[in-house]
C-alpha cells in the first residue's frame, strides 16, 4: 500500500483524488490547503487529516507521495519542500513557470533520492499510445512536419474564478496552461526541438497573459512543426488535434480534446486492421484516466525502484518549448533552444 497526501485543493484535486480511490494499492491520508473550507469535501468523504501547513503534514512519516496540486508558480518551493522530507512527488502540469525552478525541483529530487513524475496525461490516451506505437516501430517514416492544435473558450469568467488565473507569476497564458499538453505530445512524438519563431497576443481576456498564440517550431531531426493556441474561440471548446505526417504515414488525431482518429494512413497497413483500431478507439476513446495512469506508474516505480514513465526532465522539455515561444514572441526573432 502506498499512501498519498494532497497539496492544494482546488479544482484539480478533485482527480487525483478521485483516481487515488479507486486503486487498489493507494490510500489517501493526508490534504493540505492555506483555506481550510477547500479541504472540508476531503475530510468528509475520505477520512483524511487536514492540515494548513505542509511543514506539519511532512512530519507524518505514513506519507509515501506528496501529489502537488497548487497554482504552478509555487509548484518549485513546495516540490523543494516535500523532497526534503524525503517524500515522491507527483507534480500537476507545468512543471514550473521558469527553467530555473525546473531544475531545482529536479535537482531536490536527485539529492534526495525522490521520484518527480510531472501531470502530461495525454501521453496515455488510445490514439494517442497507437500513434507512438507505429511510430517507435519506424512505419511513419522520416518525418515531414506536425500541426499541434488547440481551439478552446476560456471566457472571462473562468479567469476571474481565482485571482492568480492568467497571471504570469502563478499561471500563465494559453501555451503554459492549457495548450502544454499538446505541445508535451509534440515532443514526446517529433522529438526535441532546436529552434522556434512565434507570435502572441491577449485579444480578449482581461489577464496578463496570452490568450492566442501561434507558432513555428524546428526539430533537431530536421522536421518542421506548426503550433496554434487560442482560449479565444466562440462560445465553446472547438478542437485539439495533433498530426504527424512522415515519408510513409499520415496521422491526425482530433475531436474536443484529441482523443479520435481523424486520419490513419500508413505504408503496410491493411484496411481491415486500421478499421478495427479505429473502431476499438471509437468505443472507448478516453481509456483509462491519464490522471490514474500517473499515479498507478508512481506506485509501480517505487516498488520496482525506477523513473517514472513522464519524469521531471520531459516536464522540463515542454516548459524549454513554451519559454521559447514567450521568448520569440517578445523579441519578434526566432530563438534556438538549447
Amino acid at each position: 500500500m502506498v499512501n498519498f497526501a494532497i497539496v492544494g485543493c482546488g479544482h484539480i484535486a478533485n482527480k487525483h483524488v478521485e483516481q487515488i480511490d479507486k486503486i487498489e494499492d493507494a490510500h489517501l491520508v493526508a490534504v493540505c490547503d492555506k483555506i481550510p473550507e477547500n479541504m472540508e469535501r476531503f475530510v468528509e468523504k475520505y477520512h483524511v487529516q487536514a492540515h494548513e501547513d505542509l511543514t506539519e503534514m511532512l512530519k507524518n512519516d505514513d506519507i509515501d507521495v506528496v501529489n502537488i496540486c497548487t497554482p504552478s508558480g509555487l509548484h518549485a518551493p513546495l516540490t523543494t519542500q516535500v523532497a526534503n522530507a524525503k517524500k515522491h512527488i507527483i507534480v500537476e502540469k507545468p512543471i514550473a513557470l521558469t527553467i530555473e525552478d525546473a531544475d531545482t525541483m529536479i535537482a531536490a529530487c536527485k539529492e534526495n533520492g525522490v521520484k518527480l513524475s510531472v501531470v502530461h496525461p495525454n501521453r496515455f490516451r488510445p490514439a494517442v499510445m497507437e500513434l507512438r506505437k507505429v511510430m517507435d516501430e519506424g512505419k511513419v517514416g522520416k518525418l515531414s512536419h506536425a500541426n499541434a492544435t488547440v481551439r478552446w473558450n476560456r471566457n472571462q469568467a473562468y479567469y476571474n474564478q481565482a485571482d492568480w488565473r492568467g497571471t504570469k507569476a502563478f499561471d500563465g497564458g494559453v501555451l503554459m496552461n492549457q495548450a502544454i499538453h499538446n505541445l508535451d505530445l509534440l515532443v514526446w512524438l517529433m522529438g526535441d526541438v532546436e529552434e522556434v519563431f512565434s507570435m502572441d497576443a491577449t485579444r480578449l481576456r482581461d489577464i496578463e497573459a496570452e490568450d492566442v498564440s501561434t507558432g513555428i517550431v524546428r526539430f533537431k531531426n530536421g522536421a518542421l512543426g506548426v503550433i496554434e493556441a487560442a482560449t479565444t474561440i466562440y462560445p465553446t471548446n472547438l478542437e485539439e488535434t495533433l498530426s504527424v505526417f512522415g515519408e510513409n504515414g499520415t496521422v491526425k488525431i482530433g475531436g474536443r480534446t484529441a482523443n479520435y482518429i481523424e486520419h490513419w494512413d500508413i505504408e503496410g497497413m491493411e484496411e481491415k486492421e486500421v478499421k478495427g483500431m479505429i473502431d476499438r478507439i471509437e468505443s472507448d476513446p478516453f481509456g483509462k484516466p491519464g490522471h490514474q495512469w500517473i499515479i498507478e506508474d508512481m506506485i509501480s516505480a517505487i516498488d520496482e525502484n525506477r523513473q517514472p514513465i513522464v519524469t521531471g526532465d520531459d516536464g522540463k522539455k515542454a516548459l524549454e518549448l513554451v519559454l521559447g515561444l514567450y521568448r520569440s514572441a517578445e523579441s519578434h526573432q526566432p530563438v534556438k533552444l538549447d
